[in-house]
């Protein structure tokens, strides 16, 4: 084999193995959460393991109107959330350890820029750019969140 010819194959093999672990990184699967908030309950993809925050929204064009997500930290800190690879606008609230929403903010698509809690907060839910505003929810609302 040429040196040139086994150049091509390796560079190939590469991008072959590069597609994979891409398409891999994209499937990472969500359970599913349930939160209640004014009366009102809602099913959410639920982001509990590292990969799975990492992941969030990640490489999605667009998002059902009620579909959303919450993050769960594990343990209440200052949390910060960027919008790589992220082509959705989103509204994020962030959510103290009891339920309370301490603050409700939007996020441009594939901002580079965190978007931070307003002290610390145990989960962060996600949903379309506006929905909070439309469905009545914001700062000092409580979301009880339900584990299945």
């Amino acid at each position: 084999m040429s040196v040139k010819r086994f150049i091509y194959v390796i560079s190939f093999v590469f991008s072959l193995l590069a597609y994979h672990i891409g398409a891999e990184e994209q499937q990472v699967m969500f359970s599913s959460v349930e939160v209640q908030v004014n009366d009102t309950s809602y099913s959410l993809e639920y982001a509990q393991t590292h990969k799975q925050r990492a992941q969030g929204l990640m490489h999605r064009n667009s998002m059902c109107e009620s579909c959303g997500m919450l993050f769960n930290f594990q343990q209440a800190r200052g949390v910060s959330m960027w919008m790589k690879d992220t082509h959705i606008p989103l509204d994020v609230a962030f959510i103290r350890a009891d339920g309370f929403i301490v603050n409700v903010e939007t996020m441009k698509p594939l901002e580079l820029s965190t978007t931070s809690s307003s002290g610390k907060v145990l989960y962060a839910w996600e949903m379309n750019k506006g929905w909070f505003a439309k469905n009545g929810i914001g700062v000092g609302d409580t979301v009880l969140v339900s584990d299945k």
